[in-house]
Formats: C-alpha cells, sequence, structure tokens
C-alpha cells in the first residue's frame, strides 16, 4: 500500500479532476528574492539554496524551452508503460510551477509576461506559483484570480516554514506569521487556493514547535500543505554554519513520526502536495538520509500504516466528546 492509501495526496486530486495524475514542470523565471537583493537583506534564508530543490536548473532558458524540455524529461522518466499510458502520453497535461526564489516578487507587467508564457502551452493545464508571505500584493492575487477564470488551476504556494517568530527571525526569514495571516485570508477571499510549506527539524524547534505550526495554519485557513526535513545543502548559509560546528539534525526515523502525527492530525479535505524531500549529493551535506528519494517516503507510510491515516486522530477525538 502507497501513500495515496491513507493521505489526500495531490496526486488524488489530479487523478479525480482529470483523470490521470499531472506532472509539474518547474520553471526557473530569473526572479530574485528581497532577501537577497538588500531590499530586506543579504544572502537568503539561512537553509536556502533553491538549486538544491529543482532538478533543472536552465534559468538562461526561455520558459516555453523548459516546458518543452520538462516535458520531454517527465516521460522519458517512466521506466514502463502500461497500455493504458500510451493514449494518455498524447492528451498529456503538465502544471507550471514557478518555483525559483520568489516567484511574484517582480513589475506586475513582468510577472504576467512570465506567466502568460507559461500558460499559452495548452497542455498547461495549473499554474503553481512559490514565493514568500511579505511579496503577493493584490494586483498580483488579482492577476492570479484572471488564470482562475481562464480555467487554469491556480495555488498559491507560500513559504511559511514555522510559525514560530523567533524562529523565523533565526532563520533570516525576513517575515513574521502575520504577513502570511494577512497573504492567506486575502488569497482565499478571492478563491485562490493556497499551498503552505513547512520545514521540520528547523535549530531550536522541537515536535510541540511541529504541531503549533500546524495547528496555526489550519486555524488560519489552508487548502495544501508541503512538509520537509530540513536539511543542509551547499551554497546556503547553514552550510557554512555546520561545517564549523555541525548541529543535530532530524533522523529519518524522527521525521517520519513527526510527520504521521501531523497527518493524522489534519482535516481530510487537506490536500498534501509533499511529505518530504529530498536532494542530490554533493549538493547535500547531511542528513544523509535526505539523498534516498524512497527511504523518508516508505518510513512515512509505514508510520501511517501503524497508527492511522489522515485525519485519524481527529476521528479519535471527536468519538471520545460524543
Amino acid at each position: 500500500m502507497g501513500l495515496d492509501d491513507y493521505v489526500n495526496t495531490f496526486g488524488l486530486h489530479c487523478k479525480q479532476r482529470y483523470g490521470q495524475r499531472i506532472k509539474k514542470l518547474t520553471i526557473d523565471a530569473q526572479f530574485t528574492c528581497p532577501n537577497r537583493d538588500g531590499t530586506l537583506g543579504v544572502g537568503g534564508c539561512t537553509f536556502c539554496n533553491v538549486a538544491s530543490f529543482s532538478g533543472e536548473q536552465d534559468s538562461a532558458q526561455p520558459i516555453a524551452v523548459q516546458l518543452s524540455e520538462g516535458k520531454i524529461r517527465a516521460q522519458s522518466a517512466k521506466k514502463s508503460v502500461l497500455p493504458t499510458e500510451v493514449a494518455l502520453a498524447s492528451t498529456a497535461k503538465y502544471i507550471a510551477y514557478f518555483q525559483a526564489y520568489t516567484s511574484t516578487y517582480d513589475e506586475y507587467k513582468v510577472l504576467k509576461q512570465k506567466y502568460d508564457q507559461a500558460v499559452e502551452d495548452t497542455d498547461i493545464v495549473g499554474l503553481h506559483i512559490g514565493t514568500r508571505p511579505d511579496c503577493v500584493p493584490n494586483e498580483v492575487l488579482d492577476l492570479l484570480v484572471e488564470y482562475q477564470q481562464r480555467g487554469i488551476e491556480v495555488w498559491l504556494e507560500l513559504g511559511l516554514q514555522t510559525a514560530n517568530n523567533q524562529t523565523l527571525k533565526r532563520i533570516n526569514r525576513g517575515h513574521q506569521l502575520c504577513q502570511y495571516r494577512q497573504t492567506v485570508k486575502k488569497a482565499r477571499a478571492r478563491g485562490i487556493k493556497v499551498c503552505t510549506h513547512l520545514i521540520l527539524g528547523l535549530p531550536g524547534e522541537t515536535s510541540v514547535d511541529y504541531f503549533n505550526s500546524l495547528q496555526t495554519v489550519l486555524g488560519i485557513g489552508v487548502d495544501g500543505l508541503k512538509l520537509h526535513p530540513l536539511h543542509i545543502v551547499e551554497g546556503s548559509i547553514m552550510a557554512k554554519q555546520w561545517r564549523y560546528n555541525p548541529m543535530p539534525l532530524i533522523g529519518l526515523d524522527e521525521y517520519a513520526s513527526e510527520v504521521a502525527k501531523l497527518i493524522r492530525h489534519t482535516p481530510k479535505d487537506i490536500i498534501f502536495h509533499r511529505v518530504t524531500a529530498y536532494a542530490k549529493k554533493p549538493m547535500l551535506l547531511a542528513p544523509d538520509w535526505c539523498a534516498f528519494r524512497w527511504d523518508g517516503l516508505v518510513a512515512i507510510v509505514n508510520e501511517l500504516r501503524d497508527f492511522g491515516g489522515q485525519g485519524s486522530a481527529l476521528m479519535c477525538s471527536q468519538s471520545k466528546t460524543v
């Protein structure tokens, strides 16, 4: 049994809506970040080197070329093709995922031009915009609504990472929880779906912090979640700190246990876009288990199998109340 048997995954959502799983094509549109260009700071968040989260770093290429090459990779990545998938290959649909850095951080006309280039591809059915909570002005939200009205499925992916303001300051995030709250409310009031990113294992945080972050995000309102383990990658501030004084990092068993706990306390209508992440060596410095794509996923599935799937803790709580 796999993750879909225990969790309301984005893959399941796509199969229900489109009749097939939809591959995300990551786009580097050469955006920067206010935490790198001096507006808020320099050097970025202490954990960040965006190249570690994307396998396609051809930012000099036009968006249309990035999409085209992404489709080729998506098709060639399939180890085997079922007869039913042969027909689907010719009608395959994709999501344009603006992932690198802060993908709403530019002038309106520049953003519109870049987003337009992506959705002009007739194979694109979704537009996912990765950004910071403090860089989403009203005009950008209104622009995203226009794509929705054209039938494009839009997700605003907000990198909160933690709801603990002290941790946000410690990792040089450059914003606080209040800005996330404001952006989420404005986006969801317009009907834009929000996917929030949370990191487990940030310096100084414990299981209590992970749970509090989840409860805070759910209380504000959210449509999707992405969970990641903290891992140290080349080019980040943490990499320099780790080489000088290696910090304790979250282990595989602990991560799987904590993620499963969060999933059990999440209502079943929330869509999990991701429950773990990995990075390739030599980009990855530590922990070693994050270099293996399936180890984290298998460990999480085992935890869910043994202790209950999404929303099960809420169901138990409700039954006790009754």
